[in-house]
């Protein structure tokens, strides 16, 4: 019967970073730094209120659109973080992770044909979702402007099947993110078109030594902003997505949401208020250890002589394997077999990943030590 099945679904792929992780698995002693998972665990008062939601029995629907507490919550969250102005009662709803906003949103958005412009590399989770909704993904070549989606790169692509452009930034898996003038003239290049901006910020609270800017705070009306609470609180596993949109955007949005899931988890909902209300500032020690990790092993690359631009935020760093005369499967899979690390092939995250891996530093230090350590070694024993 699996002729039957729908063509969409039959030509989108698994995860390559999940396919290379599920793979690696097989082999023994290897220092995996291949998932975007922080070893933090959830804040313990988070956690408590996850456990009072249930023996208070909050077990039940909530508004399709969040629990109303949590919607002002968030409201004032973005306001009081980033100066984004957003009503709880009709302009955000909260989801099942941040991937289910962005799915409802492409499916509100794309009809088909809609081209999506997508800087590259990216996420892989993006493009089996424009094209399950009939969109076509457009991917845009940052690999020479340090991973910047910059006006001057997007505005030769823009044609007039173009329906929106994905702003994926603090960025997976370069780690690096957009000033907020960058942000200004991606702005003036599409304010008046028929262009939505999908800007992606589930790392906002984690960008190093600068502020986090969001270009819903000079496109708001164009502009449909993803964020959450996986990576700020170290909530993965929870699922809550926070969507923050324009009314006339949002109430169509909602529907998709409402007839794919109901709502978001009861009992998460209440952990998430907690989160963004008496945890509010909880991302900042988890920053302050992740800054310490990304410079140890930005440091460590740059003295084994891998070529690597320095991220801004995020915990990836993107190091070039071009000059080792490998593809990426091959320079990965080679790491795993003779040196026990493992990291993702750059070509996880479209064409324009060859070349380069990924490397998750949301790993203790005294794994990244040896895992640096093993690498080192890996190189030395292949330059003889």
């Amino acid at each position: 019967m699996e002729h039957l099945v729908n063509s969409k679904v039959k030509n989108i792929e698994l995860s390559g970073i999940r396919k290379f992780f599920n793979m690696v698995a097989e082999y023994d002693d290897v220092i995996s730094l291949t998932i975007g998972q922080p070893d933090f665990t959830t804040p313990e008062h988070i956690k408590e209120a996850g456990i009072q939601a249930i023996r208070d029995n909050f077990t039940t629907y909530t508004q399709n659109a969040g629990y109303i507490e949590l919607r002002e919550a968030a409201s004032h969250y973005v306001k009081e973080k980033y100066q984004l102005n957003y009503s709880p009662d009709h302009e955000v709803i909260v989801t099942v992770g941040a991937s289910q906003a962005i799915d409802c949103t492409f499916r509100t958005l794309l009809e088909e044909g809609s081209e999506v412009i997508l800087p590259s590399p990216v996420y892989p989770g993006y493009e089996p979702l424009i094209k399950l909704a009939g969109g076509i993904p457009v991917y845009v070549d940052t690999t020479k402007s340090d991973f910047k989606l910059t006006a001057d790169i997007i505005k030769p692509h823009l044609t007039e099947h173009t329906r929106c452009i994905v702003l994926p930034y603090p960025s997976n898996p370069t780690g690096v993110t957009l000033e907020e003038a960058e942000l200004k003239e991606i702005a003036d290049l599409v304010r008046e078109r028929d262009i939505f901006i999908l800007s992606d910020e589930i790392y906002s609270e984690l960008v190093y030594g600068k502020a986090h800017h969001s270009i819903a705070k000079v496109l708001r009306e164009q502009t449909v902003v993803i964020n959450g609470l996986s990576k700020s609180h170290s909530m993965t596993g929870w699922r809550i997505g926070l969507l923050f949109a324009p009314e006339a955007v949002a109430k169509h949005i909602l529907k998709v949401h409402q007839y794919n899931v109901s709502c978001a988890t009861s009992i998460a909902q209440k952990a998430a208020l907690e989160a963004l209300t008496v945890g509010i500032d909880d991302a900042s020690d988890m920053k302050k250890a992740y800054r310490e990790r990304l410079d140890y092993v930005y440091n460590r690359l740059v003295n084994m002589g891998f070529e690597v631009v320095k991220p801004d935020g995020a915990f990836y760093l993107f190091p070039s394997i071009n000059k080792f005369n490998k593809s990426s499967f091959d320079f990965a899979l080679s790491l795993v077999k003779e040196a026990g690390v493992a990291l993702v092939p750059g070509s996880a995250f479209s064409p324009y990943g060859e070349g380069y891996v990924r490397l998750s530093y949301a790993y203790s230090m005294d794994q990244l030590v040896k895992a640096m350590d093993r690498i080192e070694n890996y190189l030395k024993k292949n330059d003889n």
